[in-house]
């Protein structure tokens, strides 16, 4: 996978790099557009007719602007293509005319242009922490909000593909009649319990094999896809040849270098608390949500009667999942994120949102002691519905049977 990104994403700077052919009716724009990374201007010696009859047998993002006399008093072009010209293309010739456009209405207005291009009205702020010992240091908040949003993303999904796996097993297991030959060996204590710790642990191997992986082939891929001697060989845009058969344009190197700052930056994220919380809340909210999927598997013959008990279990982290898009990330230490950070059924997502943020031990360790009652208390629950909900067949089973399965003695 990283080989296929880091080669289709060379592959696209190649292909999108246009060439854009001038021809120039004013006469003094066409030598004021200069080429970029991005736009090889040519000014064409041949007349439109030629030009036009030509652009078929060209490459697919080569393509003629064609500026008339007015083009200062009526600032309208036309823009040829082959094929629809690509939106990225017309908004850089876009850019680059408004230029040209407004330099020369500032010289008319007898304005320096000089002097307006050296303000500099950007503002940057170096944003700070003060750590537990006085000192400060980086805040580095744009790293932590896409860590906790990539953190939310993949708890969210992952306790609902294995939750739904154990419901789905059960399900399965129930419709053909094998759940009755299993429960003359086992408790049925003892067969949800495997259920869910075996399918845990699968979840757990998967994310342990995703991380070595992903280091190993992250390095492998720097080391000899995405070098900088490599890039600075290759030629994102198209090499054209004039009439004199000279080169007359040529790319810029299309990624550069990932910046010292930005290397301190990720180096002061610690990812090792980050990795191992990431574990612990995956693990708890693996375990409730898994054993409140195993009751709703017990209680009905098939995942379409499912749907209507999945709903109400899953709302605290469908609700949490929502809220931290924006709640969440932008106040990580107010009351709603650190309240949903405490209450087990939403502290998988909340509290992973918040630490890359910065998170008092103590509160991780009080979220991690909830989360492990909140797993006890919800498993034993489950248990008492389990244990009469396996063995049901034929009864469509509603909220008021299943406290009725709840409160049946042993």
């Amino acid at each position: 996978m990283y080989v296929g990104i880091i080669f289709l994403t060379k592959k696209s700077f190649e292909d999108t790099h246009a060439t854009v052919y001038i021809v120039d009716q004013q006469g003094s724009i066409g030598p004021l557009l200069k080429s970029s990374k991005n736009i090889a201007y040519i000014h064409s010696n041949e007349d439109l007719q030629a030009q036009l009859s030509s652009l078929s047998d060209e490459d697919k993002n080569t393509s003629i602007l064609i500026i008339p006399e007015d083009f200062l008093n009526n600032p309208n072009v036309e823009f040829l293509a082959s094929s629809k010209p690509n939106v990225n293309t017309q908004n850089d010739v876009r850019s680059d005319l408004s230029d040209i456009v407004r330099d020369f209405r500032y010289q008319n207005l007898g304005i320096n242009i000089d002097s307006i291009n050296n303000i500099n009205t950007q503002v940057n702020i170096n944003a700070k922490e003060i750590t537990p010992d006085g000192e400060t240091k980086d805040s580095n908040t744009e790293i932590a909000m896409g860590i906790a949003l990539a953190l939310s993303i993949l708890v969210y999904i992952s306790l609902f593909l294995y939750g739904s796996q154990v419901m789905r097993g059960i399900i399965e297991e129930k419709s053909n009649r094998i759940i009755e030959v299993i429960i003359s060996s086992v408790k049925p204590f003892q067969l949800m319990m495997g259920k869910i710790i075996g399918i845990g642990l699968v979840g757990l191997t998967q994310f342990a094999l995703w991380a070595v992986l992903s280091f190993a082939l992250a390095g492998i891929a720097s080391a000899f896809f995405v070098s900088k001697a490599d890039l600075e060989q290759q030629v994102i845009g198209s090499k054209v040849q004039g009439n004199n058969g000279a080169l007359l344009a040529q790319s810029d190197n299309a990624i550069d270098s990932i910046s010292p700052e930005t290397w301190a930056m990720l180096q002061s994220i610690n990812f090792t608390e980050i990795i191992v919380c990431f574990f612990i809340f995956f693990l708890g909210g693996y375990l409730i949500y898994s054993a409140l999927f195993a009751a709703v598997g017990s209680a009905v013959d098939s995942e379409t009667e499912a749907s209507q008990f999945t709903m109400p279990i899953t709302m605290p982290l469908l609700l949490t999942y929502a809220l931290s898009f924006g709640v969440l990330m932008n106040d990580p230490h107010g009351q709603v994120a650190t309240w949903l950070s405490f209450i087990p059924f939403t502290s998988p997502i909340a509290m992973l949102v918040r630490i890359p943020f910065g998170v008092p031990l103590w509160q991780i360790i009080v979220s991690a002691s909830l989360l492990i009652i909140g797993f006890l208390l919800t498993t034993w629950i489950a248990a008492r519905i389990y244990r009469v909900g396996i063995l049901m067949y034929g009864k469509k089973a509603s909220y008021k049977e299943i406290v009725k399965w709840f409160r049946y003695k042993s």
